[in-house]
């Protein structure tokens, strides 16, 4: 079943972009990675809270927190859709990156995704 990608934009036909299942699952777990609780206004615990994390000191006690925090996010949002296995988070400059790899729980395909957040000109 095809699903609305996001961010909404228009295909080369003109129409309503879509995406397959795992493009879909992949734009639900950058929204959760990079949304803000509170931010949503019907869902005010929506999200990661992941970056207002990134500008705290390094340390290996904040890596463990942070991924704490973005697995059990994943989790709770997405539960019902992957299996979350193992998360890595970077931040370099004004750059965030994310390594996630999950399981989509209806096929059992087996992801690696990376998503960026900021580094912005």
């Amino acid at each position: 079943m095809m699903q609305v990608d996001f961010p909404y934009r228009l295909d080369a036909r003109g129409r309503t972009a879509d995406t397959d299942e795992a493009g879909h699952i992949r734009d639900l777990i950058e929204q959760v990675l990079f949304t803000h609780p509170g931010e949503r206004v019907m869902r005010l615990d929506f999200g990661s809270g992941l970056l207002q994390l990134v500008f705290s000191p390094n340390s290996v006690v904040m890596a463990a927190t942070t991924q704490v925090l973005v697995q059990s996010s994943l989790q709770r949002w997405l539960g019902e859709w992957i299996v979350v296995e193992s998360v890595q988070v970077e931040a370099v400059d004004a750059t965030l990156q994310v390594t996630v790899q999950y399981v989509i729980r209806r096929t059992g395909t087996r992801v690696v995704g990376t998503f960026v957040q900021g580094g912005g000109a």
